[in-house]
């Protein structure tokens, strides 16, 4: 193709990783209206150089053009106006946002619909997909499917001049990648530049005008498709000749070692089947009816109800723990969420289920440790500069063998894999085989899910094919072709997705897990409380002793709304109560009645500083100086204490009353301080639900890496995030030097552990992403009531801290169990 009609292009393109040279002076580009492929093998480089040139990674040099414009910004924003969308990999999808919110942080802002027409927006891009997925679901809910076509969707939503596809059909069934294949056609037919990313070869064939392999960071060369054969381009890729892509079917399955009888559950109906000792078993169907359950339950990670044996014992499938106990190893799909861990090293999460094999009394014989990971890494093919690197700095398909390996080394009696070869190239994949074959020859059967029905057809002994959660069809040996698959898939009764989504108790389950069913709970629980105060003591509803219970929550409602903030971000603030009391006290010098209004104009400012300061200090410790949360604003809670009993080290200096009795003042019963709180906190939630900031305040939470992606400012989210909640501290800090009335140093410190607790009472994740300023609102409550109920009952004041810890124990483990069970279900 001409350079002058090229929509992609990339130049020089240098990018060294420790230990390794990804990309070697690459160029590359795609032309308007074609759909260039591009192949390679493991770590060949492919991905890096899309995230280059999506400007989600700064390359070490070269150049990226799109539509004929130099990409100066290098960031997913500027790539994104200047007209390129990615659907990457692994779906760079924010988990606790839901899938319109998803969708509107993918396309550039020009193109955003407004909140009230974002639902219907999204639910029409997803229509236009032919993917009936729930616009208003989390996206952590989705299947790996459901979220890969959401990732896809995004980037078609764009409305791009240039787009590409990373593997983007590694978790689809057939008929939903012919789906992608229109799609694909239609954009190239409007003159948009393709670059699709594959190591399925028939699909590159079936799609690619031209076809890009790159090996070792090096191009190896650039061919017209018909110019080309499948066979010349996998020699290609692996950097050697690839015979036999499959091992030869089992002669003897021998004895049946898995017996299966009646295993039920939401999604299936009674599937029986036996496994022989040498045999492969292949499970097929459309997506969602019933073989990934199937294949989960046998691994305890799905529940199900029925017989199962091993080798003649009964076996307890109820955990994963108890499955690997009685033999049964799964190798999951999502490989990022259950196969590995991602910050931890190839050499730990190789041998972390094999201790028993590398250990004497519990201490590691390193010597053995390390024949088993170099065995498991030549074996496997493992491209990695060092054992000791962190497996999230290996490709994708690098970190699949390593989720195989790991269920090598567990020693099996059963393995069960859950897409083995996904994100694989073309030559490991064919060893991968080999590498299940030989483990099914050494007595070890092995159970395969699969997406793609020529893998199904040319690596198992039988195939069982699954619709509506039955087994409608049965296939072994000459029977297994790809055709047979698809049609037996096809012609049985298919579930819809739309029949996954429905259930008897699924929206009573979503409710109570999602983010505003904690505020139910709460409120019943303050009514109950009521309740009985009120039955022990006439006066606890009282207008006087209302007002003082709300007057009393004041300070902690605003510094609850600014702990929020913070850990919407996957953060926390230590530092909140000493801020609030040092706040006081540097008030406590200026606003008094001996000294003219001007001076209390000083001290306001003062004490604005002082929470900016702090909160910019905390934020800059964690994002620049990569301190923990924790570490960081433990220090300044540390630091500020310090303060405030070095400027008093005894409570002194009145502060003003006019100023006192302004912010105790009542509308009614109510504190209007409090109602201001009741507001904010109402503000807040509107904010972080309907605007473009609480987006990007919870996407950072959720996932910051993929927020990155998304075009997210993460780490000006992050230090304006501590600094939002420097200035709730400072307007608690107000209502705390009201009721004190005088510089106290130690006043605020217990609002550190209340303000945390009333925020986890609310329903918010300690990992970010997701929590209600309502459920903060009715925290705050909670706990207020149940002081007063406490006092009222003659309680001593141990059970004031008492009963505050266990309620969030509670509330804790409740939120826990739902989402345990709903994950299951």
């Amino acid at each position: 193709m001409p350079e002058s009609n090229a929509s992609l292009v990339l130049r020089g393109v240098t990018k060294r990783f420790p230990g390794v040279l990804a990309l070697d002076g690459v160029d590359f580009e795609a032309a308007a209206g074609e759909i260039h492929a591009l192949v390679g093998g493991n770590g060949a480089g492919k991905s890096t150089l899309m995230a280059v040139a999506s400007g989600a990674l700064k390359p070490d040099s070269g150049a990226v053009e799109i539509a004929g414009r130099p990409l100066t910004g290098l960031s997913p924003v500027a790539a994104r106006e200047h007209g390129l969308a990615i659907a990457f990999q692994h779906p760079a999808l924010l988990p606790d946002l839901t899938v319109t919110e998803n969708l509107m942080l993918s396309v550039p802002v020009a193109k955003r619909p407004r909140f009230g027409d974002a639902a219907r927006w999204a639910e029409e891009k997803l229509r236009a997909m032919g993917m009936p997925i729930d616009p208003a679901v989390p996206v952590r809910e989705l299947t790996l499917a459901q979220k890969q076509a959401v990732e896809i969707c995004g980037a078609l939503a764009c409305d791009p001049d240039v787009v590409i596809f990373d593997e983007p059909t590694e978790p689809f069934m057939a008929a939903e990648t012919d789906r992608l294949f229109e799609h694909i056609r239609v954009l190239a037919a409007r003159g948009v530049a393709v670059v699709y990313i594959s190591h399925r070869l028939p699909d590159v064939f079936a799609l690619a005008d031209r076809i890009t392999v790159l090996r070792d960071g090096q191009v190896r060369g650039t061919f017209a498709r018909s110019d080309v054969t499948e066979q010349e381009i996998v020699t290609r890729v692996a950097g050697r000749e690839v015979t036999a892509l499959f091992p030869a079917r089992a002669a003897d399955p021998g004895e049946p070692v898995l017996s299966v009888q009646d295993l039920t559950s939401e999604r299936l109906g009674g599937v029986s089947v036996s496994l022989a000792r040498r045999e492969i078993l292949g499970l097929a169907g459309v997506e969602g009816n019933g073989q990934r359950e199937f294949i989960r339950a046998l691994g305890g990670a799905a529940p199900g109800r029925g017989r199962v044996s091993i080798e003649g014992r009964p076996a307890d499938l109820s955990s994963p723990r108890r499955a690997r106990a009685a033999g049964v190893v799964l190798m999951p799909q999502e490989r990022h969420v259950e196969g590995v861990a991602t910050v931890h090293s190839v050499r730990e999460n190789l041998t972390v289920a094999a201790t028993g094999a590398t250990s004497r009394a519990g201490v590691i014989a390193a010597g053995r440790e390390d024949q088993l990971v170099r065995r498991e890494v030549s074996g496997l093919g493992i491209k990695l500069a060092s054992p000791e690197v962190a497996v999230e700095t290996l490709s994708g398909g690098n970190q699949q063998k390593v989720v195989l390996g790991r269920a090598l080394l567990s020693e099996p009696k059963v393995l069960l894999c859950d897409e083995p070869t996904q994100g694989i190239d073309v030559g490991v994949r064919s060893d991968i085989y080999h590498r299940l074959r030989e483990t099914a020859e050494g007595g070890v059967p092995v159970v395969v899910l699969s997406s793609d029905n020529v893998e199904l057809a040319g690596l198992c002994d039988r195939v069982l094919v699954f619709s509506k959660g039955q087994v409608v069809a049965e296939l072994a040996g000459d029977e297994i072709t790809d055709d047979a698959i698809t049609t037996a898939s096809l012609t049985g009764s298919v579930a819809t997705q739309e029949e996954q989504a429905t259930g008897p108790h699924r929206g009573r389950r979503r409710f109570l897990s999602g983010e505003q069913g904690p505020s139910l709970v709460l409120l019943a629980a303050i009514l109950v409380l009521l309740a009985v105060g009120a039955g022990q003591n006439g006066r606890f509803l009282s207008a006087f002793n209302i007002s003082s219970m709300l007057e009393l929550a004041g300070p902690l409602l605003f510094l609850s709304a600014g702990q929020l903030i913070v850990m919407l971000t996957g953060g926390i603030d230590l530092s909140v109560g000493p801020l609030c009391g040092a706040l006081v006290v540097v008030g406590s010098f200026y606003i008094g009645d001996d000294f003219a209004a001007a001076w209390w104009i000083v001290g306001i400012a003062l004490m604005v500083l002082v929470a900016v300061g702090v909160g910019l200090l905390n934020g800059g410790l964690v994002k620049f100086a990569r301190v923990t949360p924790v570490v960081a604003t433990l220090v300044t809670f540390m630091g500020l204490q310090g303060l405030s009993l070095f400027m008093r080290d005894v409570p002194g200096g009145p502060i003003a009353e006019p100023v006192t009795s302004l912010l105790k003042a009542k509308i009614g019963p109510v504190p209007w301080p409090v109602l201001a709180g009741v507001v904010l906190l109402v503000l807040l939630e509107l904010g972080s639900r309907r605007s473009v900031t609480g987006l990007f305040l919870r996407g950072t939470g959720s996932d910051d890496k993929a927020a990155h992606k998304r075009g997210i400012p993460v780490s000006r989210v992050y230090v304006l995030a501590y600094v939002a909640s420097a200035v709730c501290t400072l307007l608690g800090a107000f209502l705390l030097a009201a009721q004190t009335g005088i510089g106290d140093p130690t006043a605020g410190t217990s609002y550190t552990l209340t303000s945390i607790t009333a925020v986890v009472l609310g329903g918010a994740s300690i990992f970010g992403g997701r929590g209600s300023f309502v459920g903060v609102l009715f925290g705050v409550l909670l706990l207020q009531v149940t002081q007063t109920t406490a006092s009222f009952a003659g309680l001593s004041q141990a059970w004031q801290y008492w009963l505050p810890g266990i309620m969030a124990l509670a509330a804790t483990g409740l939120f826990a169990q739902v989402q345990r069970r709903r994950r299951r279900a």
